[in-house]
């Protein structure tokens, strides 16, 4: 599932980023087979960061060697929100393929975690309200509400409020 500013700047406002971020469901067993699928020639990763962040539930990365791309590729978690937001995933269309991302409520509700991980990062904040502004006619509030709650995000919330153009 494609996720965060990847993501964010699909459904809310458009951005630079670095990287791709990506979460998988991968068992230990299967990542030789997992990383088989990029050659090589045209990719560079290490199998056993990849192995060990797999068993951990880090982060590891695959490069392109023709871009320099990076892609963050995150394990699944166990977390009864990273289960939601997998099983919540959708469908889009990007460059004629089928890809499945995370979902608007999802999307903002990472951004939060992710500007309450970072100390209160303005760029996340300012992401998840582009998202919120631009997809407030689909969003299920009460599932945001929820998440809120239960992540502890109400002051990066609050503080998202900054950022938008309207008050809801």
């Amino acid at each position: 599932m494609l996720t965060t500013s990847l993501v964010s700047s699909m459904q809310g406002e458009p951005r630079a980023t670095h990287d791709i971020d990506i979460v998988v469901e991968v068992l230990p067993g299967k990542i030789e087979a997992f990383l088989g699928e990029f050659s090589p020639n045209d990719y560079y990763y290490d199998i056993d960061s990849a192995k060990a962040a797999i068993k951990t539930g880090d982060m590891f990365n695959i490069l392109s060697l023709t871009s320099g791309d990076r892609v963050d590729i995150w394990p699944l978690g166990t977390s009864a929100f990273d289960q939601s937001r997998f099983l919540r995933r959708q469908t889009v269309v990007l460059f004629d393929r089928a890809v499945k991302v995370s979902s608007s409520e999802d999307t903002i509700l990472m951004k939060l975690l992710w500007a309450k991980m970072s100390g209160g990062s303005d760029k996340q904040l300012y992401d998840a309200a582009r998202v919120y502004e631009l997809q407030l006619d689909v969003l299920d509030e009460s599932y945001i509400a929820l998440w809120i709650e239960k992540l502890g995000l109400e002051k990066q919330c609050a503080n998202m409020g900054r950022f938008l153009d309207s008050n809801p």
